[in-house]
């Protein structure tokens, strides 16, 4: 695809097609061609040329269309169409690594509706930190610059604007008077700037995230699923091959260090380096064709750093997150090891307060639910009344303080009482909001690990023995509901109990 020399501006390149494919070649031409323009012309910036009389400046590609007759419903699937008649668009990043997204989301349009797209140049600018990727290895814009340059930069390149970033669209607080609907939950800034963030906080490329998510706050399930995913890359026999032998391709560590399967054909795998340090939030990648494999973040403590993370992993519009970590187990009949299915949350997480009040309900969704028992079962090979001596199900109340045990403990108690909460957290409530938030289906599956209120207390050396008996096979049934979630169609999963009345078309 040719590469112009100079930036395709708004109001030109304007096109309309009728097929999919050529509205995502189209959108493939213009990102292309004018993030090629950005980095011929920082490469020069940097390097100390000429200063140029004019801001150097390029905008990211649109896709809009118009649906004029109302749409009748002939579709079990929540989204692919639009909710009424009018103008929808949005602006659009990184075709090359949404592009199946993308072609999906039309596909569906263009059955639904049989309107042409319009494809052309939004008025948008790209911020040069988006545009610049891993150009010449850079992690930042800055970092290629001395003092001089760095002061330009800002006089010569846009800048990522906070105005053009924010969740509105997500919250559903945009103007449903505006001439022109959002098409997606997400505009193509807000899009690169969580793009950027997952690769700072995990340590791998955006790239490599699969489509079924997995949040832990424990180490120990790192290594576990590290260890999972290499032996089962080892080499065996043809009689001995699985058909999860043959599902996942590699395993991509931070630093975008890959494990490739040995028992699958090799593939040109862009291998990484592996880091100096521990990201903040590491992310392990089990690959799958058609991103179809299970990415595991362990994301730390606290609720902040669960709304962080699920922020920016839901522009990758994943399939299914799921929370596995570990519990304070709120009723004497629990044992250190029981598990907690959480069927509803008691939010005192605080984080996401302002984006979704805490009066709103956060539901169960029965499709995970039913996952993730049938998991627990098949793992602990029980069932019926033996496996409920091994899990219960209820509410899961998630605080911000660490320390909740050492307020009086009258205040804590009340607010657990009458909510019957059966186990206390510090990210389960806050996983779940944001997917139910995000349109992100969502879970929670937990491990007792103490029992503060009956006087076990997480101590060093017994919590390490605990961790290392339980979280094999706490991981094993996170692993097995995953699958089970990959066999279900996208009109199971991606069901209408998560979409409001009015919602965006795009998934």
């Amino acid at each position: 695809m040719p590469i112009s020399l100079k930036p395709f501006l708004p109001g030109e390149e304007e096109v309309t097609v009728h097929d999919p494919i050529e509205a995502l070649l189209q959108l493939e031409r213009i990102y292309t061609n004018n993030i090629a323009y950005l980095r011929q012309e920082f490469s020069e910036f940097a390097r100390g040329g000429a200063h140029k009389p004019r801001k150097i400046s390029a905008c990211y590609p649109y896709i809009r269309l118009d649906v004029t007759e109302p749409f009748v419903v002939k579709t079990k699937l929540a989204f692919g169409h639009a909710p009424g008649t009018g103008r929808f668009t949005t602006t659009v990043t990184r075709p090359d690594l949404f592009g199946r997204y993308y072609l999906q989301q039309l596909s569906l349009l263009k059955e639904n509706h049989n309107v042409p797209f319009t494809v052309g140049v939004s008025t948008t600018p790209i911020p040069i930190h988006f545009a610049l990727g891993d150009m010449q290895g850079m992690s930042h814009v800055e970092s290629g610059l001395n003092a001089e340059r760095l002061a330009d930069l800002p006089h010569y390149f846009d800048l990522p604007n906070l105005s053009d970033i924010d969740d509105r669209i997500a919250n559903g607080e945009y103007d449903l008077n505006m001439l022109e609907q959002p098409l997606a939950l997400f505009t193509a800034p807000r899009t690169d700037i969580s793009l950027h963030r997952l690769r700072h906080y995990t340590g791998t490329l955006p790239d490599y995230f699969q489509n079924f998510v997995i949040f832990t706050n424990y180490g120990f399930y790192v290594d576990e699923f590290a260890r999972f995913a290499r032996d089962l890359f080892k080499q065996v026999t043809e009689g001995e091959l699985s058909d999860t032998h043959r599902k996942y391709t590699a395993l991509v560590e931070p630093g975008n260090v890959i494990t490739p399967n040995a028992n699958l054909p090799p593939r040109d795998w862009q291998q990484g380096v592996p880091l100096p340090r521990q990201p903040q939030m590491p992310a392990y990648h089990l690959m799958a064709d058609d991103a179809m494999g299970i990415t595991l973040i362990n994301i730390g403590v606290g609720p902040s750093n669960a709304k962080n993370i699920s922020d920016h992993v839901a522009v990758l519009r994943p399939h299914a997150w799921l929370m596995l970590g570990h519990c304070a187990g709120l009723r004497k009949s629990q044992e250190l090891g029981d598990y907690v299915l959480a069927h509803a949350y008691l939010r005192d997480d605080h984080v996401l307060d302002a984006d979704m009040p805490t009066d709103i309900p956060i539901p169960a969704l029965a499709e995970i639910q039913i996952a993730l028992q049938q998991a627990v079962a098949e793992v602990t090979d029980l069932k019926g009344s033996t496996l409920k001596k091994v899990m219960r199900t209820g509410t899961v109340a998630t605080t911000d303080d660490r320390n909740w045990e050492l307020q009086d403990h009258r205040i804590p108690l009340r607010r657990l009482k009458l909510s019957r909460a059966i186990a206390l957290d510090m990210e389960s409530a806050t996983i779940a909001t944001n997917g139910y938030r995000m349109r992100v289906p969502y879970g929670t599956l937990l491990c007792v690990s103490d029992k503060p209120l009956h006087g076990q207390i997480k101590l060093p050396g017994m919590a390490d023995e605990f961790y290392r008996r339980r979280v094999n096979q706490h991981l094993q049934i996170g692993i097995r509901t995953m699958e089970k979630l990959q066999a279900l169609g996208m009109a199971e999963l991606h069901s209408r109990k998560l979409r409001n009345f009015n919602e965006v078309p795009f998934q």
